[in-house]
């Protein structure tokens, strides 16, 4: 009977051995095979630019992407969030936040030196805003604030010899809308409007 026991105890764990590795495989085949190089197809097919990576090419050439944050120090073009990444700024194969809170009296003194170069660059007597001055969980923001765009104006005008007007109509324009309507916030994509901004220089030389 103890003999018969372990004979069936044995063909039941070879059953349900042979069950879980069917299913193994069907779901291997389902999520790991089926699915990705469905997705893929369907992201190809409906929204090729956006499922390569949003890259912007000159001349044949890839420049950048608008999913990631480019470092414009150059007081004639818009600058971005901050980046705590390393090595250097946005640096995609690095990707995260500072770790420092409010309280810690180093990043106190850095965003006071950042609100100070700021407000040195600016000829306007308003405030700075703040994501000007923080960077992001990930440091590749490629985004900021309308208010954090229009607050640059002065010192691209003046960098530039162009008019504040032009440069307040170029910002306007390339406002992006919540998401859907109600969304996320209002932004601007610093790569496009510093792309844009350069373009308006060759014409005007032209």
């Amino acid at each position: 009977m103890f003999n018969s026991w372990n004979k069936d105890m044995f063909i039941e764990a070879l059953r349900q051995f042979k069950t879980a590795s069917i299913l193994l495989v069907v779901f291997i085949i389902l999520t790991g095979v089926i699915y990705p190089y469905a997705v893929t197809a369907i992201a190809q097919l409906l929204f090729p630019w956006q499922a390569n990576g949003s890259l912007i090419q000159s001349q044949n050439n890839i420049i950048a992407s608008l999913l990631i944050g480019q470092s414009f120090t150059d007081k004639k073009y818009f600058w971005g969030r901050p980046s705590a990444t390393q090595p250097f700024p946005y640096n995609a194969a690095s990707s995260t936040g500072s770790n420092m809170g409010p309280s810690n009296p180093d990043f106190l003194k850095t965003i006071e030196n950042r609100v100070a170069q700021l407000q040195g660059s600016s000829t306007q007597n308003i405030l700075v805003p703040v994501d000007l001055v923080t960077t992001s969980a990930s440091g590749l923001d490629p985004e900021i604030t309308p208010q954090a765009a229009f607050f640059q104006i002065s010192r691209i005008a003046q960098a530039r010899d162009m008019s504040t007007f032009d440069l307040n109509q170029l910002v306007q324009d390339h406002i992006k809308p919540r998401e859907l309507g109600f969304l996320g916030e209002f932004r601007v994509n610093v790569l496009e409007l510093n792309l844009a901004l350069d373009q308006i220089s060759i014409i005007r030389k032209e």
